[in-house]
């Protein structure tokens, strides 16, 4: 790949003919149209994000005379370029001087472009920037990109496959779920963690319908015209859940509802009686794990690991284990009781402390609490074979 340092762009240059697409949230043009700024393999623009800190620093950096680092174009053809690195920086610029922000001024009064003085206007617009032009084949051109850590904010997984695999299917998957202003995002956002912006919601799609091959389902579905499958599977998992679940609840974000679809949802469910269920264990204080209630529920009711049952503390153990122990020397029998009740060698034997495990005389899947009253000491053996009977 061969770069070429240009020093005579300016921030007038640059912003020369700057569209910036508000639905999307993508800076499309500058240059007067010779500058594609956010082809397929770039990510979504993401310095407003963060209530725009990132895109006022990038403007005060420049009236201050700042240097803002180098920038990289792709230079596909003699009359197109492509920003490869400084799309945000670029975005920051261009929305700034079409009066998409403001900035704070030294009165702390917020400031637009149109509204400031000439002489930090011209300072602004006739700002220099280093820009490297790069030449390469497409797979150096997208190795280079890869490497990109863009003002502290690195790329991140499903942002560098988006870039491995630019093409019409990337570009048609980033329009339907890194939208920011899809009418969608406040509904999936209640079983999806993340931002649409970096590209989490597309992650999260392509891991449900790939069942986690997200690189090899891109791979082969790169040039394709259409998402349809990837639509029709995810709508598919976000309807099944909102019909199982009727009550949105805080901890269903970001549960693996892909992997659970796959594996209940030709089960047959009755949503009132799930939501009754669903309420009553997030009200048991002996449940620990509120997030392992929906899968617990889905499987059943019966792999209470999943709610990490709050156990007996040492204190209430070692209460038990030390009356236990005491009626059974007095009796000359097993401290465990199951063992007590045995015929073999162990009818007799006192089992340690540390061979012991608590547990809960009724169990707590059928009503029995974490409490002193409900608890008992059992050997190890006995504890594990009783289960959850």
């Amino acid at each position: 790949m061969e770069a070429t340092l240009k020093t005579s762009i300016t921030v007038r240059d640059i912003c020369e003919g700057f569209v910036y697409n508000e639905l999307e949230g993508k800076g499309l043009f500058g240059l007067s149209g010779k500058l594609t700024i956010q082809p397929e393999y770039q990510r979504n623009y993401i310095y407003v994000s963060d209530g725009g800190r990132k895109e006022m620093a990038v403007i005060a950096s420049v009236l201050k005379g700042y240097p803002i680092g180098l920038i990289y174009f792709n230079k596909v053809n003699d009359s197109k370029l492509e920003v490869l690195d400084g799309q945000q920086r670029i975005t920051s610029l261009g929305r700034f001087v079409t009066g998409k922000f403001a900035i704070t001024d030294e009165s702390g009064m917020p400031q637009y472009f149109s509204g400031m003085a000439k002489d930090k206007k011209d300072r602004l617009l006739e700002t220099k920037l280093l820009i490297y032009e790069c030449e390469g084949t497409e797979s150096e051109i997208k190795e280079w990109f890869e490497t990109i850590n863009i003002v502290g904010v690195p790329l991140n997984a499903q942002e560098r496959l988006n870039a491995v695999y630019s093409g019409s299917f990337v570009t048609l998957g980033k329009e339907e779920f890194s939208n920011s202003q899809n009418a969608n995002i406040q509904k999936w956002s209640s079983y999806i963690s993340g931002s649409a912006n970096r590209q989490e919601f597309l992650e999260c799609a392509l891991d449900w319908v790939s069942k986690g091959n997200i690189g090899d389902y891109m791979c082969r579905h790169r040039r394709d015209t259409d998402i349809n499958e990837l639509k029709r599977y995810f709508n598919s998992v976000i309807e099944w859940v909102s019909s199982v679940f009727i009550d949105v609840a805080s901890e269903m974000r970001g549960l693996e509802w892909g992997r659970l679809y796959e594996e209940y949802h030709a089960t047959a469910y009755s949503p009132a009686k799930v939501s009754d269920e669903v309420k009553k264990l997030h009200s048991d204080p002996y449940v620990k794990n509120r997030k392992g209630v929906f899968e617990y529920i889905l499987g059943g009711s019966t792999d209470t690991k999943l709610l990490d049952v709050r156990v007996f503390d040492d204190a209430t153990k070692r209460s038990i284990f030390e009356s236990q122990t005491k009626k059974a020397e007095a009796k000359g029998a097993s401290n465990c009781p199951l063992c007590a009740l045995g015929h073999d060698a162990n009818k007799s034997k006192s089992w340690k402390l540390a061979e012991m495990d608590a547990d809960h005389v009724a169990a707590w899947s059928k009503g029995g609490g974490t409490n002193i009253k409900n608890c008992q000491m059992l050997c190890k053996s006995h504890n594990r074979a009783k289960g959850n009977r």
